[in-house]
């Protein structure tokens, strides 16, 4: 028997070129995890367009369509997670009220002080002691209650102060390396697969394609058969992470899209990222302020923060308005206003409290998303690919077809 089994391999070994064949199928492999390797590159990278401006170069698919990008994350994913109201009441207003009263009591002489000496700095330093004193007492007491009385209204109105897809939108075109972790970060498991199955699914393809050569040697069968490589590794790799969308059982087997049966995991790194990065209350404020509706939100704090003048100098009234007359009086008021905006955002560049409230939304976005159904579920991950889906099959072909043509002239001597 053994004396037989050496005989078959001797003759095997004596095929001319035997190595030239048994190349095929590793080479078809290469090709496969090669061409799913460039693709998921060239989804990503680079972030912008390195080259001549419009054709001659490249950059990711996701960085050159981050707006639109963005905008789908919010109108696919945000939206179904909870509204803005939700999600701001879920940080507890109280909450914030009592990190802003406790963060601005220290600062209350300081911040009294600035008001007093933008325009009436005569009669504030002429005043005595005592009075100054008596200000900042009332300042310190009125504060509390009327910053409660603001988180209340911007509770109540908080979709009118902020506009939520602008504030993503922003923050994801302007951090392009930001809105690639949140695919890559979230599909790390599924992006790893698509490698490494193109090599599995390559050499697959290459036993086929080392039959047909043997049966057909025609020079086109490498090349075309590297383009069909190139194209199917990508196409069933994507495929086998998003299908079937709902499992399916087929005997002892369960089967389900790989992305699909990691729902919990990705839910957790998934919103990590949104409530660390993108969707804070230091986020939530800067856009208050700064976004499209800010005129609004100052406004309103104005509105809210200008009582305490009253409160606060009512022991000295007659004196400051006689000081500096019913015009002078009103021009204080409102540079308490102009001050309080100022201040607005300087409690929320904690990073404690930031992580504070974030984790209280990540946990809240969590038990949302886990509860998605697979169909809603997929729009995570499948926006990614379903931009210029077929642009990254072609580009795996091309590559497959080329690789193809290269084993053809280098291993087996060109057309002849």
């Amino acid at each position: 028997m053994l004396d037989t089994l050496l005989q078959h391999l001797r003759q095997l070994l004596a095929i001319p070129d035997l190595w030239k064949y048994v190349s095929i199928p590793f080479v078809a492999a290469v090709v496969g995890w090669a061409t799913n390797w460039v693709a998921i590159k060239m989804t990503f990278q680079p972030l912008e367009f390195v080259g001549r401006k419009p054709f001659l170069g490249w950059q990711g698919i996701i960085p050159s369509k981050a707006e639109k990008m963005a905008s789908t994350f919010v109108d696919s994913t945000m939206a179904r997670l909870g509204s803005l109201p939700e999600v701001f009441e879920e940080m507890h207003p109280p909450t914030i009220a009592e990190h802003i009263n406790r963060s601005l009591r220290p600062r209350i002489g300081e911040l009294t002080d600035e008001v007093m000496l933008r325009d009436n700095a005569v009669l504030w330093e002429n005043l005595p002691g005592l009075v100054k004193d008596q200000i900042y007492f009332q300042v310190g007491r009125s504060l509390p209650r009327l910053v409660d009385r603001l988180m209340d209204d911007v509770s109540e109105r908080v979709e009118d102060l902020v506009d939520l897809k602008h504030m993503i939108t922003t923050r994801l075109v302007d951090d392009k390396a930001l809105l690639n972790r949140l695919f890559l970060e979230s599909g790390e498991a599924e992006f790893r697969f698509i490698v490494r199955s193109g090599f599995y699914f390559g050499f697959l393809f290459g036993l086929v394609q080392l039959a047909v050569w043997i049966v057909y040697p025609a020079w086109w069968v490498l090349p075309v058969f590297g383009l069909i490589v190139g194209w199917a590794t990508n196409w069933i790799a994507l495929n086998v992470i998003f299908r079937p969308l709902y499992p399916v059982r087929v005997g002892p087997w369960r089967f389900q899209g790989l992305f699909l049966k990691r729902q919990a995991e990705v839910a957790a790194v998934w919103c990590g990222i949104v409530t660390r990065e993108i969707f804070t209350i230091r986020q939530l404020v800067h856009s208050m302020l700064n976004g499209p509706r800010s005129e609004r939100s100052r406004t309103l704090i104005k509105q809210h923060i200008k009582p305490i003048v009253d409160e606060a100098v009512g022991a000295v009234r007659p004196v400051a308005q006689l000081a500096v007359g019913p015009r002078g009086f009103a021009e204080i008021k409102e540079a308490v206003g102009e001050v309080a905006v100022e201040v607005s955002p300087a409690p929320f560049d904690n990073y404690l409290f930031n992580r504070d409230r974030g984790q209280v939304v990540d946990r809240f976005l969590r038990e949302r998303m886990q509860a998605m159904p697979p169909d809603q579920f997929q729009d995570l991950l499948r926006p990614c690919f379903q931009e210029d889906e077929m642009k990254l099959i072609l580009i795996g072909a091309v590559l497959g077809f080329l690789a193809g043509l290269a084993q053809l002239m280098l291993v087996f001597g060109g057309f002849g």
